[in-house]
């Protein structure tokens, strides 16, 4: 294996000036960056990564944390992320954290002994004290999930919009009874998506049916199932029912085929953020369709520009209800 000592001595130049030419090639003259370049390819010569990155204080690594790497949601944003952070010469590490505390610590000091550059949290449960603390001296952005009166630069989608108009197409279908699934309100989507559901049956005058609404403390197909048989279990059944997640409505449409019952002639069923299986259920799910590859390219471009000192913005995406079969 070729050493900077044996291109040095090719290119005629020092070790100094080879070391120049590998991390700011503008630093020697034009002439003697080609020597140096032509002799690092006839020797194959490999730059040490992990030396450059020790002497600029870089690692090149992108901190990814998610709650599951079980759940399909996160799959093209970090396809979108991955992508990004390529393109502009960075590597990624996918950190589960299964919302562990000290999961967490163990990822967050990586950043803190500079052995990665920032951290993008696409975890609604991370302890948001310890992340705006490590973000007074390191890059981190929230994806998805965010603080609404936080310090922290975020990439989302607005949920109670989103929601609202999810309700909204069910009330214009002639549905009145509108059950919802709904995450844990710990949560700010869940929140959020809560209020568009309430600001839809407002706007038909329509009361708040508590034995409709269910709230959850995973999103999980089971967790799906299990909240849909306590709505089928009340004695006036909705007519439809709003998921705030494909994955809780898919586990809601094979509990209404437990039950004899067909979507959508006996309950129509709208989920939310478009995974694949939304696509693939029979029948197809109406959902909302969040930009998760965009979210994804989006917030590694931003974590890229904060660590390189670049002024950022918050991004607020657009949303898109797709109708399909279940409704």
């Amino acid at each position: 294996m070729a050493t900077i000592q044996d291109v040095a001595r090719m290119a005629g130049v020092s070790t100094a000036t080879v070391s120049r030419v590998v991390n700011n090639r503008q630093l020697v003259s034009e002439k003697t960056a080609l020597k140096v370049e032509q002799a690092i390819t006839e020797l194959n010569y490999e730059p040490s990564v992990l030396g450059r990155n020790l002497r600029t204080s870089e690692s090149r690594l992108l901190l990814v944390l998610i709650p599951s790497i079980a759940n399909p949601f996160y799959t093209e944003i970090i396809r979108g992320i991955e992508d990004a952070a390529i393109d502009q010469g960075y590597n990624i590490l996918l950190c589960e954290t299964g919302s562990d505390p000290k999961r967490e610590d163990i990822y967050m000091n990586l950043v803190r002994n500079r052995m990665a550059d920032g951290i993008i949290s696409m975890d609604p449960a991370v302890n948001k004290v310890r992340l705006v603390e490590l973000a007074k001296n390191h890059p981190i952005i929230q994806c998805s999930e965010y603080d609404k009166d936080g310090v922290i630069s975020y990439v989302t989608i607005d949920s109670e919009l989103a929601a609202y108009d999810a309700v909204t197409y069910l009330l214009e279908q002639g549905h009145r009874k509108i059950g919802f699934i709904n995450s844990d309100n710990q949560y700010l989507y869940a929140r959020d998506r809560y209020s568009g559901y309430v600001k839809a049956l407002g706007e038909f005058d329509l009361s708040i049916h508590k034995d409709w609404i269910v709230h959850v403390e995973r999103v999980g197909f089971e967790d799906g199932q299990l909240a849909m048989a306590k709505i089928l279990a009340t004695e006036d059944k909705p007519t439809a029912v709003f998921a705030d997640s494909d994955m809780l409505a898919v586990g809601a449409l094979k509990e209404i085929h437990k039950h004899g019952l067909t979507v959508p002639q006996d309950i129509a069923l709208v989920g939310f953020d478009n995974i694949e299986f939304s696509a693939m259920s029979q029948p197809t799910l109406t959902t909302v369709s969040q930009p998760m590859y965009q979210m994804g390219k989006e917030s590694a471009m931003m974590l890229i520009h904060k660590i390189k000192g670049m002024p950022i913005d918050n991004v607020v995406l657009a949303h898109e209800l797709l109708i399909r079969e279940s409704t």
